[in-house]
């Protein structure tokens, strides 16, 4: 199931969806372009790691004074290409119709705050997890949140595959919005 657009209009061109996505591109197009030892190195020290964060240890990465501003950079990496498409197909899809709700001051600053809000989650849930986090996924959660309760009748056309057999329908945004979630947080 991928959806393609959804049924809501917007009123704004998105120049804030279109700066998010741009910066996690360009992250990723750096991340990429690093030699392999280095990228996990930076990946290390930009992602979050709930047992850092949980004790507030000093940064690993010079230029970051505490390993909090993980929180921030870490929304900015991703795993790999479809962890980055995925991600990125959601907020174009629906991010754009919460920016035009929010405004182009207001939606930054949510999409930063959801993001935030769901590593500090991860955190209390596992504090002395030593794992990297790292993906916008969090942020793309608040937003999807904020379209259910937006907009809970929307529609969205998306491609369907059922084995050979490809169609294009139109179906109900939670059912879409449902499918990312077990997607990408089994």
């Amino acid at each position: 199931m991928i959806p393609l657009k959804d049924d809501n209009p917007t009123q704004a061109v998105p120049f804030v969806t279109i700066v998010l996505i741009a910066a996690n591109v360009a992250a990723f197009v750096w991340e990429m372009s690093l030699p392999t030892a280095d990228r996990a190195a930076a990946i290390t020290n930009l992602a979050v790691i709930p047992a850092e964060i949980a004790r507030l240890g000093p940064g690993r990465f010079q230029g970051l004074p505490f390993q909090g501003m993980t929180l921030f950079t870490a929304m900015f990496l991703h795993g790999g290409p479809l962890h980055l498409l995925g991600n990125m197909l959601y907020l174009w899809i629906f991010g754009n119709n919460i920016e035009d709700v929010m405004g182009h001051v207001r939606f930054p600053i949510f999409y930063l705050a959801c993001g935030i809000a769901a590593s500090l989650t991860q955190v209390a849930a596992s504090p002395r997890s030593t794992t990297a986090m790292i993906g916008a996924s969090g942020a793309i959660a608040g937003v999807l949140g904020a379209y259910l309760v937006l907009f809970p009748t929307a529609r969205v056309i998306t491609l369907i595959f059922l084995f050979i057999f490809v169609r294009i329908v139109s179906i109900p945004a939670v059912i879409v919005l449902g499918f990312w979630f077990l997607l990408w947080h089994r």
